[in-house]
């Protein structure tokens, strides 16, 4: 069984099946210090030259900025190295091979590599750079700030959308639904060609493609929060118009290969719950989920994954109402218990759900944190990683006492 089979068993339940051997990823620093640790060195993870689509290519930018970057010689302490349960490719990350050989983990979800955001995308434009920061406009027309030493994600400074006026303009001249084509990489056939014969789960979608993920993407978090009170015909609108043009382009791909899933990215939750109001999730982002839902499902595409990081317990009847059948990755630091929703939501798709900090406290930790993966496991529907990027104080010792016990707790639940 190849690992877009073992996938498609696990999202059906199925009790003879076990789960895929997967991480959501890691930072770079994470695994540059596992390599000084000793883990062996085959693959190195390279940010890539090549500039695509925002599927793939956003941030690429900023990330090969630094000489030693571009040169492949070390990584962005802040990088995210994609680990399988992250899908691969995705805001120019490098995909893990090494941690994965290592530990005989499972093969990568892949998001296919295709224009989700505005066509023509952007011009890429650097504004000014010295030794410590590099600032520059990004091809989603988002202006960014890297800071060179800490090289996490580039901060947004100033949003492509602003008001009404440049929504018609964008919405004219970028959100034309005459371009579809245009909006397909150079090298979509040789794409199309390994997306046919994969044996790895191919989703729609992902990063930043979102109900609410795509709106904070483009206007800005705080900017968003008042047009929601102040301008909801608006908000109607854009959603309204991503929409038609995210539907427009899975029509324009579904008669040439048919994906397993579709991932949401929303990252709609913090600490303590939601960002915006239930009525608000309801009002402005189910009924476009269902209608790409209903529409997929119609062909074919029955998982609907929906990514968000924080306390979304609230959330989780709501979005399941719109017809997600699957969320990740549960933080457990912000009060996500698996167990606990594993019993309210019996059929829920799940991944993640393993605190990433405490693996760093040693094995008697180790062990506990495990404990609820165990419980979880035996329910079935459920790929176990860490809930977020391994962070760099979890040294390679301890990362390889956890991963081994992981690995045998998903091998007793099925062959």
């Amino acid at each position: 069984m190849n690992t877009r089979e073992r996938f498609l068993e696990i999202m059906d339940f199925n009790p003879n099946v076990h789960s895929l051997k997967y991480e959501f990823g890691y930072w770079g620093e994470t695994v540059d210090n596992w390599y000084k640790s000793g883990m062996p060195k085959h693959h190195y993870p390279v940010v890539g030259k090549m500039i695509t689509t925002p599927t793939s290519s956003l941030y690429s930018t900023a990330w090969r900025c630094v000489p030693k970057v571009a040169e492949g010689k070390i990584l962005p302490k802040g990088i995210a190295v994609t680990g399988g349960g992250l899908y691969s490719p995705t805001q120019a990350f490098p995909l893990d091979h090494d941690v994965r050989e290592c530990f005989g983990m499972d093969k990568s979800q892949r998001l296919i590599d295709v224009n989700m955001l505005f066509s023509p995308m952007f011009d890429i434009k650097i504004i000014r750079e010295d030794d410590k920061v590099f600032e520059y406009v990004d091809l989603d027309g988002v202006r960014r700030i890297f800071l060179k030493d800490e090289a996490t994600i580039p901060t947004s400074m100033e949003w492509p959308l602003k008001d009404r006026k440049t929504w018609e303009k964008l919405k004219d001249e970028r959100l034309n639904l005459k371009n579809i084509k245009d909006r397909f990489p150079s090298n979509w056939n040789e794409l199309l060609k390994d997306y046919r014969n994969r044996d790895y789960p191919l989703s729609f979608g992902g990063y930043p493609q979102g109900f609410f993920g795509t709106l904070a993407h483009l206007i800005g978090y705080e900017n968003l929060f008042i047009w929601y009170c102040m301008e909801p015909d608006l908000i109607h609108d854009i959603l309204n118009t991503f929409t038609n043009i995210w539907l427009a382009v899975f029509e324009e791909i579904l008669p040439q290969v048919t994906p397993d899933m579709w991932h949401i990215w929303e990252d709609i939750s913090f600490g303590k719950g939601s960002m915006i109001s239930v009525d608000m999730v309801k009002e402005f982002m189910c009924p476009y989920i269902k209608r790409i839902g209903d529409f997929l499902k119609a062909r074919g595409v029955k998982i609907i994954l929906l990514d968000t990081d924080g306390d979304c317990n609230e959330l989780i009847p709501v979005f399941m109402e719109a017809g997600v059948t699957g969320m990740y990755p549960f933080e457990t630091h912000s009060g996500m218990d698996i167990v606990k929703v594993r019993k309210q939501y019996p059929k829920l798709q799940m991944m993640g759900g393993i605190p990433k900090s405490e693996i760093a406290l040693g094995k008697k930790r180790i062990d506990e944190i495990l404990l609820p993966v165990d419980e979880v496991l035996k329910t079935r529907g459920f790929i176990p990683f860490c809930d977020h990027l391994v962070p760099p104080d979890v040294d390679f010792e301890n990362f390889t006492y956890y991963r081994t016990r992981l690995n045998d707790l998903i091998d007793k639940y099925g062959k």
